[in-house]
Protein backbone atom coordinates (compact mmCIF):
# COMPACT_ATOMS: atom_id res chain seq x y z
CA UNK A 1 0.00 0.00 0.00
CA UNK A 2 1.20 3.72 -0.77
CA UNK A 3 0.81 5.55 2.18
CA UNK A 4 1.96 8.56 0.05
CA UNK A 5 -0.39 8.50 -2.95
CA UNK A 6 -0.30 11.42 -4.76
CA UNK A 7 -3.77 12.41 -5.55
CA UNK A 8 -4.43 14.20 -8.96
CA UNK A 9 -8.42 15.22 -8.37
CA UNK A 10 -10.91 16.35 -11.10
CA UNK A 11 -13.36 18.70 -9.44
CA UNK A 12 -17.09 19.04 -10.03
CA UNK A 13 -18.52 22.01 -9.12
CA UNK A 14 -16.60 25.44 -7.68
CA UNK A 15 -19.37 27.09 -5.69
CA UNK A 16 -19.18 27.93 -2.02
CA UNK A 17 -17.47 24.04 -1.08
CA UNK A 18 -15.69 23.28 -4.26
CA UNK A 19 -14.06 27.31 -3.81
CA UNK A 20 -13.42 26.56 -0.22
CA UNK A 21 -11.70 23.10 -1.08
CA UNK A 22 -9.10 24.68 -3.27
CA UNK A 23 -8.22 27.14 -1.14
CA UNK A 24 -7.78 24.58 1.41
CA UNK A 25 -5.26 22.27 -0.99
CA UNK A 26 -3.53 25.41 -1.08
CA UNK A 27 -2.88 25.42 2.72
CA UNK A 28 -2.11 21.93 2.75
CA UNK A 29 0.92 20.45 0.40
CA UNK A 30 2.14 18.43 2.85
CA UNK A 31 -1.61 16.32 1.77
CA UNK A 32 -0.32 15.83 -1.92
CA UNK A 33 -3.35 16.40 -3.46
CA UNK A 34 -3.55 18.53 -6.36
CA UNK A 35 -6.90 19.98 -8.27
CA UNK A 36 -6.06 19.65 -11.78
CA UNK A 37 -9.06 20.65 -13.69
CA UNK A 38 -12.33 21.80 -12.48
CA UNK A 39 -15.95 21.14 -14.58
CA UNK A 40 -17.73 24.00 -13.97
CA UNK A 41 -21.71 25.19 -15.48
CA UNK A 42 -21.44 28.73 -16.13
CA UNK A 43 -17.92 29.46 -17.60
CA UNK A 44 -18.75 33.65 -17.75
CA UNK A 45 -19.10 33.65 -13.51
CA UNK A 46 -15.71 35.47 -12.04
CA UNK A 47 -13.90 32.79 -10.40
CA UNK A 48 -10.74 33.44 -7.69
CA UNK A 49 -8.80 30.47 -9.34
CA UNK A 50 -6.52 30.48 -13.19
CA UNK A 51 -8.94 30.38 -15.95
CA UNK A 52 -7.18 27.36 -17.80
CA UNK A 53 -8.24 25.43 -14.52
CA UNK A 54 -12.10 25.34 -15.76
CA UNK A 55 -13.63 23.55 -18.22
CA UNK A 56 -17.16 23.27 -18.90
CA UNK A 57 -17.01 19.63 -20.94
CA UNK A 58 -16.89 16.83 -17.93
CA UNK A 59 -15.91 14.22 -20.48
CA UNK A 60 -12.07 16.10 -20.06
CA UNK A 61 -12.32 15.00 -16.18
CA UNK A 62 -13.75 11.51 -16.89
CA UNK A 63 -11.61 10.17 -19.36
CA UNK A 64 -8.26 11.93 -18.67
CA UNK A 65 -6.05 8.90 -17.37
CA UNK A 66 -3.99 11.10 -14.63
CA UNK A 67 -7.28 12.36 -12.26
CA UNK A 68 -7.16 9.28 -9.97
CA UNK A 69 -9.75 11.22 -8.00
CA UNK A 70 -13.28 12.68 -8.60
CA UNK A 71 -14.51 15.10 -5.95
CA UNK A 72 -18.22 15.66 -7.21
CA UNK A 73 -19.90 19.16 -5.06
CA UNK A 74 -22.58 19.76 -7.35
CA UNK A 75 -26.51 20.51 -6.41
CA UNK A 76 -28.18 18.12 -9.10
CA UNK A 77 -28.97 14.88 -8.40
CA UNK A 78 -29.33 13.55 -11.49
CA UNK A 79 -25.80 14.67 -13.26
CA UNK A 80 -24.08 14.34 -9.85
CA UNK A 81 -24.87 10.32 -9.80
CA UNK A 82 -23.89 10.09 -13.37
CA UNK A 83 -20.83 11.29 -12.82
CA UNK A 84 -20.23 8.73 -9.89
CA UNK A 85 -20.99 6.33 -11.82
CA UNK A 86 -19.05 6.66 -14.67
CA UNK A 87 -16.09 7.61 -12.19
CA UNK A 88 -15.86 4.60 -10.07
CA UNK A 89 -16.69 2.07 -13.07
CA UNK A 90 -13.56 3.78 -14.59
CA UNK A 91 -11.58 2.54 -10.91
CA UNK A 92 -11.70 6.68 -9.65
CA UNK A 93 -11.94 7.02 -6.41
CA UNK A 94 -14.58 9.16 -5.49
CA UNK A 95 -15.35 11.75 -2.55
CA UNK A 96 -19.13 13.45 -2.87
CA UNK A 97 -20.96 16.23 -0.70
CA UNK A 98 -24.07 15.41 -2.42
CA UNK A 99 -26.49 14.35 0.06
CA UNK A 100 -30.00 14.57 -1.99
CA UNK A 101 -28.30 12.23 -4.64
CA UNK A 102 -26.67 9.56 -1.91
CA UNK A 103 -29.72 9.21 -0.50
CA UNK A 104 -31.74 8.64 -3.33
CA UNK A 105 -29.13 6.44 -5.54
CA UNK A 106 -27.55 4.73 -2.02
CA UNK A 107 -28.50 1.14 -3.19
CA UNK A 108 -26.83 1.92 -6.77
CA UNK A 109 -24.11 3.25 -4.95
CA UNK A 110 -23.88 -0.01 -2.37
CA UNK A 111 -23.75 -2.25 -5.83
CA UNK A 112 -21.27 0.37 -7.33
CA UNK A 113 -18.88 0.14 -4.90
CA UNK A 114 -18.77 -3.62 -4.57
CA UNK A 115 -18.45 -4.42 -8.27
CA UNK A 116 -16.03 -1.58 -8.46
CA UNK A 117 -13.96 -2.53 -5.57
CA UNK A 118 -13.59 1.34 -5.56
CA UNK A 119 -13.17 4.35 -2.76
CA UNK A 120 -16.69 6.60 -2.38
CA UNK A 121 -16.46 8.70 0.81
CA UNK A 122 -18.82 11.21 1.45
CA UNK A 123 -18.52 12.49 5.46
CA UNK A 124 -18.74 16.07 4.66
CA UNK A 125 -22.61 15.10 3.31
CA UNK A 126 -23.62 14.22 7.04
CA UNK A 127 -22.61 16.80 9.16
CA UNK A 128 -20.22 18.83 7.15
CA UNK A 129 -17.39 19.30 9.85
CA UNK A 130 -18.24 16.77 12.46
CA UNK A 131 -16.86 12.85 11.36
CA UNK A 132 -19.43 11.16 11.97
CA UNK A 133 -19.54 8.34 9.10
CA UNK A 134 -15.93 7.44 10.48
CA UNK A 135 -17.09 6.94 13.67
CA UNK A 136 -20.07 5.06 13.39
CA UNK A 137 -18.08 2.76 10.88
CA UNK A 138 -14.66 2.41 13.20
CA UNK A 139 -16.55 2.72 16.71
CA UNK A 140 -19.37 1.61 17.54
CA UNK A 141 -20.23 -1.94 17.07
CA UNK A 142 -23.37 -2.97 16.08
CA UNK A 143 -25.29 -4.34 18.97
CA UNK A 144 -23.87 -1.66 21.53
CA UNK A 145 -25.07 1.29 19.57
CA UNK A 146 -28.22 1.90 21.60
CA UNK A 147 -29.15 5.56 20.14
CA UNK A 148 -28.28 8.27 18.10
CA UNK A 149 -30.05 11.36 17.67
CA UNK A 150 -28.92 14.82 16.04
CA UNK A 151 -29.20 18.49 14.16
CA UNK A 152 -27.96 17.41 10.41
CA UNK A 153 -29.10 20.89 9.01
CA UNK A 154 -28.01 23.96 10.14
CA UNK A 155 -30.60 26.35 8.06
CA UNK A 156 -33.57 25.19 10.52
CA UNK A 157 -31.33 25.15 13.39
CA UNK A 158 -30.55 29.13 12.41
CA UNK A 159 -34.39 29.77 12.42
CA UNK A 160 -35.44 27.91 15.08
CA UNK A 161 -32.67 29.47 17.48
CA UNK A 162 -33.59 33.17 16.37
CA UNK A 163 -37.52 32.46 17.09
CA UNK A 164 -36.28 31.56 20.92
CA UNK A 165 -33.49 34.20 21.47
CA UNK A 166 -34.68 37.02 19.46
CA UNK A 167 -38.53 36.31 19.60
CA UNK A 168 -39.11 36.53 15.77
CA UNK A 169 -41.90 34.54 13.99
CA UNK A 170 -41.01 31.38 11.82
CA UNK A 171 -41.08 34.02 8.46
CA UNK A 172 -39.17 36.74 10.47
CA UNK A 173 -36.44 34.12 11.33
CA UNK A 174 -36.15 32.65 7.85
CA UNK A 175 -36.10 36.02 5.79
CA UNK A 176 -33.27 36.57 8.05
CA UNK A 177 -31.11 32.80 7.46
CA UNK A 178 -31.45 33.89 3.79
CA UNK A 179 -29.89 37.36 4.05
CA UNK A 180 -26.89 36.17 5.76
CA UNK A 181 -26.72 33.08 3.41
CA UNK A 182 -28.11 30.40 5.50
CA UNK A 183 -31.00 29.81 4.09
CA UNK A 184 -31.57 28.93 0.10
CA UNK A 185 -33.92 31.41 -1.71
CA UNK A 186 -36.16 28.62 -1.96
CA UNK A 187 -35.66 26.91 1.71
CA UNK A 188 -38.24 24.15 0.87
CA UNK A 189 -35.72 21.30 1.16
CA UNK A 190 -34.26 22.48 4.31
CA UNK A 191 -37.54 24.07 5.82
CA UNK A 192 -39.61 21.38 5.16
CA UNK A 193 -37.31 18.28 6.38
CA UNK A 194 -36.26 16.96 3.15
CA UNK A 195 -32.32 17.97 3.85
CA UNK A 196 -32.13 16.62 7.22
CA UNK A 197 -34.07 13.63 6.07
CA UNK A 198 -32.18 12.68 3.28
CA UNK A 199 -29.20 12.67 5.71
CA UNK A 200 -30.48 10.31 7.77
CA UNK A 201 -30.94 7.74 5.33
CA UNK A 202 -27.42 7.14 4.98
CA UNK A 203 -26.64 8.05 8.33
CA UNK A 204 -28.89 5.04 9.35
CA UNK A 205 -26.89 2.57 6.72
CA UNK A 206 -23.75 3.50 8.90
CA UNK A 207 -25.28 3.26 12.10
CA UNK A 208 -27.67 0.09 11.84
CA UNK A 209 -26.69 -1.30 8.56
CA UNK A 210 -30.78 0.00 7.56
CA UNK A 211 -31.27 1.13 3.91
CA UNK A 212 -34.01 2.89 3.56
CA UNK A 213 -35.30 5.32 0.87
CA UNK A 214 -36.34 8.68 2.57
CA UNK A 215 -39.64 8.42 1.64
CA UNK A 216 -40.40 5.74 3.87
CA UNK A 217 -39.21 7.39 6.97
CA UNK A 218 -41.45 10.17 8.81
CA UNK A 219 -40.14 13.26 8.53
CA UNK A 220 -41.40 16.93 8.56
CA UNK A 221 -39.74 20.18 9.15
CA UNK A 222 -39.77 23.19 11.31
CA UNK A 223 -42.42 25.15 8.23
CA UNK A 224 -45.62 24.47 10.75
CA UNK A 225 -43.61 25.50 14.33
CA UNK A 226 -45.54 28.93 15.63
CA UNK A 227 -44.43 31.56 17.42
CA UNK A 228 -47.41 29.83 20.35
CA UNK A 229 -45.32 27.07 20.05
CA UNK A 230 -42.35 28.54 21.08
CA UNK A 231 -43.90 30.59 24.06
CA UNK A 232 -45.13 27.11 25.42
CA UNK A 233 -41.89 25.94 24.79
CA UNK A 234 -40.63 28.69 26.89
CA UNK A 235 -42.88 28.16 30.14
CA UNK A 236 -41.84 24.63 29.85
CA UNK A 237 -37.94 25.18 30.03
CA UNK A 238 -37.68 23.96 26.45
CA UNK A 239 -36.50 24.54 23.54
CA UNK A 240 -37.32 23.57 19.89
CA UNK A 241 -34.59 21.86 17.86
CA UNK A 242 -35.29 19.72 14.48
CA UNK A 243 -34.12 16.55 15.39
CA UNK A 244 -33.11 13.24 13.50
CA UNK A 245 -33.16 10.10 15.69
CA UNK A 246 -32.93 6.36 16.01
CA UNK A 247 -33.57 4.27 18.56
CA UNK A 248 -33.20 0.35 19.22
CA UNK A 249 -35.82 -1.08 21.12
CA UNK A 250 -36.21 -3.32 23.21
CA UNK A 251 -37.18 -6.64 20.99
CA UNK A 252 -33.88 -5.33 18.84
CA UNK A 253 -36.00 -3.27 15.90
CA UNK A 254 -35.41 0.66 15.66
CA UNK A 255 -37.33 3.58 15.17
CA UNK A 256 -36.26 5.52 13.68
CA UNK A 257 -37.93 9.29 12.35
CA UNK A 258 -36.63 13.07 11.80
CA UNK A 259 -39.13 15.47 13.48
CA UNK A 260 -39.06 18.77 15.62
CA UNK A 261 -39.23 17.92 19.22
CA UNK A 262 -39.21 19.75 22.86
CA UNK A 263 -35.19 19.64 24.05
CA UNK A 264 -34.76 20.20 27.52
CA UNK A 265 -31.94 23.03 28.73
CA UNK A 266 -29.53 20.30 29.92
CA UNK A 267 -29.62 18.38 27.10
CA UNK A 268 -26.13 18.48 24.93
CA UNK A 269 -28.79 19.23 21.81
CA UNK A 270 -30.09 22.39 23.60
CA UNK A 271 -25.89 23.80 23.27
CA UNK A 272 -26.43 23.56 19.68
CA UNK A 273 -27.05 26.90 18.15
CA UNK A 274 -27.32 29.07 14.68
CA UNK A 275 -26.32 27.50 12.10
CA UNK A 276 -23.81 24.52 13.95
CA UNK A 277 -25.05 20.62 13.75
CA UNK A 278 -24.89 18.14 16.57
CA UNK A 279 -25.13 14.38 17.07
CA UNK A 280 -25.53 12.52 20.31
CA UNK A 281 -24.60 9.05 20.63
CA UNK A 282 -25.45 6.44 23.14
CA UNK A 283 -23.74 3.14 23.70
CA UNK A 284 -23.54 -0.06 25.79
CA UNK A 285 -20.33 0.28 27.87
CA UNK A 286 -19.61 4.76 26.76
CA UNK A 287 -22.82 5.96 27.49
CA UNK A 288 -23.38 9.47 25.76
CA UNK A 289 -20.80 10.91 23.60
CA UNK A 290 -21.55 14.76 21.92
CA UNK A 291 -19.96 15.73 18.61
CA UNK A 292 -20.51 19.57 17.75
CA UNK A 293 -19.57 21.83 15.06
CA UNK A 294 -20.34 23.64 12.12
CA UNK A 295 -23.13 22.07 9.58
CA UNK A 296 -22.54 24.30 7.28
CA UNK A 297 -19.85 26.97 5.26
CA UNK A 298 -17.22 26.66 2.90
CA UNK A 299 -14.62 26.03 5.20
CA UNK A 300 -15.75 23.58 7.21
CA UNK A 301 -17.40 21.11 4.80
CA UNK A 302 -14.26 21.52 2.21
CA UNK A 303 -12.51 20.10 5.76
CA UNK A 304 -14.74 16.77 5.85
CA UNK A 305 -14.10 16.47 1.96
CA UNK A 306 -10.01 17.22 2.83
CA UNK A 307 -10.28 14.64 5.63
CA UNK A 308 -11.52 12.06 3.06
CA UNK A 309 -8.96 12.85 0.33
CA UNK A 310 -6.34 12.26 3.43
CA UNK A 311 -8.04 8.89 3.76
CA UNK A 312 -7.70 8.06 0.51
CA UNK A 313 -3.98 8.12 0.57
CA UNK A 314 -4.13 4.86 2.40
CA UNK A 315 -6.64 3.60 0.22
CA UNK A 316 -9.49 3.56 2.67
CA UNK A 317 -13.09 2.69 1.65
CA UNK A 318 -16.15 2.33 3.74
CA UNK A 319 -16.48 -1.51 4.90
CA UNK A 320 -20.30 -0.80 6.21
CA UNK A 321 -20.10 -3.12 9.00
CA UNK A 322 -23.69 -3.11 10.24
CA UNK A 323 -24.91 -3.81 6.87
CA UNK A 324 -22.35 -6.39 5.58
CA UNK A 325 -20.65 -7.98 8.44
CA UNK A 326 -23.53 -8.25 11.02
CA UNK A 327 -27.01 -9.09 11.26
CA UNK A 328 -29.15 -5.86 10.00
CA UNK A 329 -31.20 -4.01 12.13
CA UNK A 330 -35.39 -3.63 10.68
CA UNK A 331 -37.05 -0.73 11.29
CA UNK A 332 -40.06 -0.73 12.90
CA UNK A 333 -43.35 1.24 13.17
CA UNK A 334 -44.76 -0.61 16.03
CA UNK A 335 -44.07 1.92 18.94
CA UNK A 336 -45.57 4.54 20.55
CA UNK A 337 -44.72 8.32 21.16
CA UNK A 338 -45.45 11.08 23.34
CA UNK A 339 -46.52 14.24 21.06
CA UNK A 340 -47.39 17.77 21.25
CA UNK A 341 -49.74 18.49 19.14
CA UNK A 342 -51.13 22.66 18.93
CA UNK A 343 -54.23 23.66 15.92
CA UNK A 344 -57.05 25.91 15.71
CA UNK A 345 -60.14 23.48 15.18
CA UNK A 346 -60.22 20.42 17.55
CA UNK A 347 -62.41 18.45 14.67
CA UNK A 348 -59.00 17.70 13.03
CA UNK A 349 -57.53 16.26 15.53
CA UNK A 350 -58.23 12.23 15.77
CA UNK A 351 -58.80 12.00 19.60
CA UNK A 352 -59.62 8.83 19.45
CA UNK A 353 -56.37 7.04 18.05
CA UNK A 354 -54.79 8.59 21.82
CA UNK A 355 -54.04 6.07 24.18
CA UNK A 356 -54.04 9.22 26.40
CA UNK A 357 -54.62 12.58 26.56
CA UNK A 358 -52.22 14.18 29.66
CA UNK A 359 -52.77 17.84 28.98
CA UNK A 360 -55.14 19.82 27.23
CA UNK A 361 -55.46 23.70 26.75
CA UNK A 362 -58.49 25.48 25.15
CA UNK A 363 -58.44 28.96 26.55
CA UNK A 364 -56.79 30.55 24.15
CA UNK A 365 -57.20 30.72 20.28
CA UNK A 366 -54.54 28.72 19.97
CA UNK A 367 -55.20 25.22 21.88
CA UNK A 368 -52.92 22.20 21.97
CA UNK A 369 -52.68 19.04 24.38
CA UNK A 370 -49.77 16.54 25.21
CA UNK A 371 -50.67 12.74 24.86
CA UNK A 372 -49.86 9.55 23.52
CA UNK A 373 -50.57 8.26 20.28
CA UNK A 374 -49.20 5.00 18.32
CA UNK A 375 -46.46 5.46 15.48
CA UNK A 376 -48.28 4.26 12.90
CA UNK A 377 -51.22 6.76 13.49
CA UNK A 378 -48.41 9.03 12.10
CA UNK A 379 -47.03 7.01 9.80
CA UNK A 380 -48.60 7.48 6.16
CA UNK A 381 -50.95 9.84 7.91
CA UNK A 382 -51.33 13.86 7.24
CA UNK A 383 -53.86 14.78 9.39
CA UNK A 384 -50.65 16.40 12.04
CA UNK A 385 -49.17 18.71 8.91
CA UNK A 386 -52.51 20.07 7.83
CA UNK A 387 -55.59 22.72 8.49
CA UNK A 388 -52.75 24.74 10.61
CA UNK A 389 -51.85 22.26 12.99
CA UNK A 390 -48.57 21.62 14.63
CA UNK A 391 -46.69 18.47 15.65
CA UNK A 392 -43.96 18.37 18.21
CA UNK A 393 -42.08 15.43 19.99
CA UNK A 394 -41.52 15.42 23.65
CA UNK A 395 -38.39 14.94 25.75
CA UNK A 396 -37.40 11.53 25.20
CA UNK A 397 -40.35 10.13 23.26
CA UNK A 398 -40.61 6.85 21.97
CA UNK A 399 -42.72 4.88 24.36
CA UNK A 400 -42.72 0.86 24.32
CA UNK A 401 -44.78 -1.45 24.85
CA UNK A 402 -44.59 -2.16 28.56
CA UNK A 403 -44.56 1.59 29.26
CA UNK A 404 -47.89 2.17 27.49
CA UNK A 405 -49.77 -0.67 29.54
CA UNK A 406 -48.49 0.83 32.90
CA UNK A 407 -49.52 4.38 31.05
CA UNK A 408 -53.36 2.48 30.42
CA UNK A 409 -53.03 1.14 34.02
CA UNK A 410 -52.65 4.41 35.42
CA UNK A 411 -55.30 5.74 33.45
CA UNK A 412 -57.86 3.62 34.59
CA UNK A 413 -56.82 4.23 38.26
CA UNK A 414 -57.39 7.84 38.38
CA UNK A 415 -60.45 7.51 36.22
CA UNK A 416 -61.26 5.53 39.18
CA UNK A 417 -62.50 2.13 37.03
CA UNK A 418 -59.83 -0.12 38.80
Amino acid sequence: MDTHKQLTIGLFGFGVVGEGLYKVLKQTPSLRASIKKVCIKHPGKKRDAPAELFTTDREVILNDPEINVIVEVINESGPAFEIVTRALKSGKSVVSASKKMIAEHLPELLELQKATHASFLYESAACASIPVIRNLEEYYDNDLLHSIKAIVNGSTNFILTKMFEESLDFQEALLLAQQLGFAESDPSLDVEGYDAANKWTFLLTHAYGIVVATDELVFNGIQHVQAADAEVAREKHYDIKLVAQAKKLANGKVAAFVLPQFIKQDDHLAFVKNEFNGVVIESGFADKQFFYGKGAGSFPTASAVLSDLSALRYEYKYEYKKLYHHQPHELTDDFHVRVYLSFDDLKYIPRERFEAIEEWHADNDRKYLVGVIHFRDIKGQTWWKENGTSLVLTPDPIIEDMEVRQLKKKSLELAGLI
